[in-house]
Formats: structure tokens, C-alpha cells, sequence
């Protein structure tokens, strides 16, 4: 049987393939001055690159990690690409000398923009999360993507086939934003690693 899908615009889905992707919301949706709320497991270097032109204009972002281990477990010999992930795949020799202008890119802004939080627990939370505040207009997608070029799909093959919903009520909207504001002020179930971002970020710069 053959299978019909809805096109983008009339569809609430983003799955980043027949529905849309969560990178072109974000695109659509992020104002220069907005004030960003994003939950997810994974963030890459790469994936703020991709989006660098909406993101280097926003207010401010708060980010939490969903997975504290993607921060603080750092095994160069073992483990390296999984370590706060700087490369989709893992660091490549092929891929080193890329990584330093898009560390230093992503460093300055965070230094100027972006507060970090992570989880303490692993495997306390799972959601995603992109909540996006222009001036006082809310949007926000929940679902599977995490901040990286595939579950963003932002890479021109290969795209994780995701599951997002985009919230079109403001009450949802709403509950979401108060949702995230009180589990980035729970000092028991989060915590600050901004200065872990960077440090590493430095290390990756000097590489």
C-alpha cells in the first residue's frame, strides 16, 4: 500500500526526513535577542557551528544535560569521542584540525552567552527539550533530538530518523518553560558545569 505523508507546513512532526527538520524550526523560530531553554543528552561543536549565524545573535541560553557522564567521563584512550563529543563519530585525525576554529568559535560563545547545567543522576531524564523566548512570543519542539548535526538534521545524509512535536498551545508552552525553570534551580538534581564546557573546549583549542 502506498504511504502518504503530510508536508512540513501542515504537519506538527519533525522527524528530519519527509516532515522537516528540528535545525530549520529552530532556524525559522530563534530571533536575534532570544532567550533559549534546551534540554538534551548530547552537544556537539559542530552542531552550534551549523546553526552559529541564528545562534551568535540570540540573548542568552541556558543548557542542560540530560547525561552528566557526556560531561565528566573523559577516557582519551578509550572513550575520547564520547567525552563532551566533539565529533559525531568520534575524534578522527581527519577531523583535528577543523575541531580548533570551531572550538574557539563555540568557546566565545559560550563565554558571552551560555549558562551549562547538568543532571546529577544518570538516567534521570530523557526529554528534549528547545523552548525559545522572543520577547515575551514563546515556541518550543519536545521530543527525541539531541543537539547534534544528525538528531538536529543538519547533515546533508545520514540524518537520525527522529520523533519531535512542535507545541502549538501557549499553555503547554507555558508549562514547559516553568517545568525547566524549576528543575535548573533544583541544586539536588543539577548542577553547574559551565567551567567543565570551557575547560575542555580549551584543551581541544590548544590540540
Amino acid at each position: 500500500m502506498q504511504q502518504f505523508s503530510l508536508p512540513p507546513s501542515a504537519s506538527g512532526l519533525r522527524d528530519n526526513a519527509s516532515r522537516g527538520a528540528v535545525a530549520d524550526f529552530l532556524r525559522a523560530q530563534i530571533r536575534p535577542g532570544a532567550d533559549l531553554a534546551f534540554v538534551s543528552a548530547y552537544f556537539t561543536i559542530y552542531a552550534y557551528y551549523a546553526l552559529h549565524a541564528t545562534l551568535d545573535q540570540i540573548g542568552h541560553l541556558r543548557f542542560l544535560f540530560g547525561e552528566p557522564r557526556f560531561v565528566r567521563t573523559v577516557d582519551p584512550a578509550h572513550d575520547e569521542g564520547k567525552a563532551f563529543a566533539l565529533g559525531e563519530d568520534g575524534l578522527h585525525l581527519t577531523t583535528l584540525l577543523s575541531q580548533r576554529p570551531v572550538a574557539r568559535a563555540c568557546a566565545r560563545w559560550i563565554e558571552a552567552k551560555v549558562a551549562i547545567r547538568s543532571v546529577r543522576q544518570a538516567g534521570l531524564l530523557h526529554g528534549k527539550l528547545y523552548h525559545i523566548n522572543n520577547g515575551g512570543v514563546e515556541e518550543a519542539i519536545i521530543g527525541s533530538s539531541n543537539f547534534t548535526v544528525r538528531g538536529l538534521g543538519l547533515a546533508p545524509a545520514g540524518n537520525n530518523l527522529e520523533l519531535n512535536l512542535i507545541v502549538d498551545s501557549a499553555r503547554d508552552r507555558r508549562d514547559l518553560k516553568v517545568w525547566f525553570d524549576e528543575l535548573w534551580a533544583n541544586a539536588d538534581l543539577v548542577t553547574d558545569v559551565r567551567a567543565e564546557v570551557l575547560a575542555h573546549l580549551r584543551t581541544t583549542r590548544r590540540s
